[in-house]
């Protein structure tokens, strides 16, 4: 066994390379192939022989069928240290690149942190009931759980009682799906129903939010459709107090999964970026103000772009309920930037840059950040390889540097990476540099 894969297999490399779920490096193992591919196969444990030492009992009843979590199985510091060596391995391998120094991973409690998720929801005529849980690791359909070791609490423990609640519904086969968050106050969990309940249902519902102490809500088409049980507005929020900064937010907006680890991330990128009182920074992506709002306190000027509208208005929310007046926010598609004939609001000048896109990365925009020449860029992101590819093509049309990197353990037991770069003016060939630490 040499590595892991970037859906947490073992990779065996013989004549041929061979996935196998399960397979930690370091180990001996005995294995079945069960899929035959051109270039590589798949395989089924059968036998650990000599297990690695960071082999650890998974926690969850459900680990090997739930699609959530896939590296249970590893101990949690040695989790970190893979997707060190991901970050790593991308940034070489795709930016030709390393950086002058290496960031101290974050790391939180790996159990009970993750404060939002989407349940999937079906009722089963055979076994009749509703299954409530998440889609499986080998299969498109419902895994099936009782609780969920990751979810914050009570998120954690409301799954079991929640699926007997929808099998108890006379429109028990009308609810697809169940959006699960929690903020600084009661969670809140959303039923996407495909049809109105009827006065029963509705009255189930309200004994079983009195019971677990949850706002329960509806959603009857679009996101624009949520609404509270009986009608209203459901709003979350969070705060960051060492910031004296908090947000609303709605409970299928977009936030950072793990409520700890945000906190430490945008201490880290409000210290990274470092903007002064004359600085004017433009965070694109800005979500609801996450970054925006913290920037602004130390910045003369902030402007946050957001292709989604309605995160717009919520970003602009939370700048007046924290009193913040020196940052605007944009609607805007930010897959690319018309260089011809750019947007009002991306003719800066802006002498700091934070952006903060989705796994996609943001590639289109490379060159036009490079023509901002800005002093300092703060890169965030949840793909190594789009990161690095983004910062691969920063590095060859502007004279920024890689100056620092480093992983964020946002979601401990699954193999995503988090991540964060900082590049500024420098002369040089990063790739000729050697890290001092990983």
């Amino acid at each position: 066994m040499l590595d892991l894969n970037h859906d947490g297999a073992g990779v065996v490399r013989d004549a041929k390379t061979v996935f196998v779920p399960g397979a930690l490096p370091g180990e001996r193992i005995r294995f079945r192939r069960i899929r035959i591919h051109r270039s590589y196969d798949e395989a089924q444990l059968l036998e650990v022989l000599a297990p690695s030492a960071d082999r650890v009992q998974p926690r969850c009843a459900h680990f090997g069928t739930c699609g959530g979590c896939a590296l249970q199985h590893l101990a949690p510091e040695a989790q970190v240290a893979a997707k060190q060596r991901e970050l790593a391995e991308s940034l070489r391998r795709i930016a030709q690149a390393e950086p002058d120094r290496w960031l101290e991973p974050l790391i939180g409690p790996p159990w009970n942190y993750r404060r939002r998720a989407r349940l999937s929801a079906k009722f089963v005529p055979k076994q009749g009931r509703t299954l409530v849980g998440f889609r499986g690791r080998r299969s498109a359909g419902v895994t099936a759980v009782e609780r969920c070791e990751i979810l914050e609490a009570p998120l954690d423990s409301l799954i079991g009682p929640l699926g007997d609640l929808l099998t108890s519904l006379q429109a028990r086969d009308a609810v697809s799906q169940v959006e699960v968050a929690v903020g600084d106050e009661r969670p809140v969990l959303v039923l996407r129903v495909l049809r109105s309940l009827t006065a029963v249902d509705v009255s189930a519902l309200e004994h079983f939010a009195a019971q677990h102490d949850v706002c329960l809500g509806l959603q009857r088409g679009g996101l624009d459709t949520v609404e509270a049980l009986r009608g209203g507005r459901l709003a979350l929020s969070y705060s960051i107090p060492e910031l004296q900064l908090s947000w609303e937010f709605a409970p299928t907006d977009f936030v950072q999964v793990n409520a700890l680890l945000n906190r430490q991330l945008v201490v880290r990128a409000v210290e990274l970026l470092d903007p002064d009182p004359d600085a004017r920074v433009l965070d694109l992506f800005c979500g609801l103000g996450n970054f925006t709002l913290p920037l602004a306190r130390r910045a003369g000027h902030c402007v946050g772009v957001e292709g989604d509208p309605g995160l717009v208005a919520c970003a602009t929310r939370n700048a007046a309920r924290n009193a913040v007046t020196n940052a605007q926010f944009h609607a805007a598609d930010l897959s690319a930037i018309d260089r011809r004939n750019p947007p009002g609001w991306s003719t800066g000048p802006f002498s700091h840059v934070l952006l903060d896109p989705p796994r996609l990365g943001a590639e289109a925009l490379m060159p036009w950040l490079a023509e901002l020449a800005p002093q300092r860029v703060v890169y965030i992101s949840c793909h190594p390889a789009t990161l690095a590819r983004d910062i691969g093509i920063l590095l060859q049309c502007s004279g920024l540097r890689l100056r620092a990197a480093g992983v964020i353990d946002m979601f401990p037991h699954t193999t995503h990476v988090e991540s964060i770069a900082v590049l500024e003016p420098g002369l040089g060939d990063n790739a000729s540099r050697k890290s001092s630490r990983i």
